[in-house]
């Protein structure tokens, strides 16, 4: 019974490795760069790009307390507060993007300003 288990694993574990196998050929690099800048300053724009769009929704989520207070002084402090934060906090993506920015073109021309 345990030789037919093992040969049962062995073809599904068979199957996962075959469409690796037939493809690889076909396969490309997903960055298209070999540059290790590019790529550094891809994930950090990515990464940028992720906190700014995650401050923008405790942006929308403050308004929202706001908007469902219904009058009470700590919800509505409550929303206060996370629209403060949230703008605060796309000052501070903004800002650093823009430090980055300038950082990874000043490397790629080889200039500092």
């Amino acid at each position: 019974m345990s030789s037919m288990r093992n040969r049962l694993a062995l073809f599904l574990f068979s199957l996962l490795l075959l469409p690796s196998t037939s493809f690889a050929a076909v396969l490309t690099n997903p960055l298209y760069t070999t540059d290790i800048r590019e790529v550094i300053a891809r994930i950090i724009q990515a990464i940028l790009g992720i906190t700014g769009a995650v401050a923008l929704l405790m942006f929308v989520y403050g308004g929202f307390l706001l908007l469902i207070s219904g009058g009470e002084n700590e919800k509505i402090k409550k929303g206060k507060e996370t629209m403060k934060w949230a703008v605060l906090g796309l000052a501070v993506i903004i800002g650093a993007y823009m430090i980055v920015s300038t950082i990874i073109n000043a490397l790629e021309k080889g200039v500092v300003a």
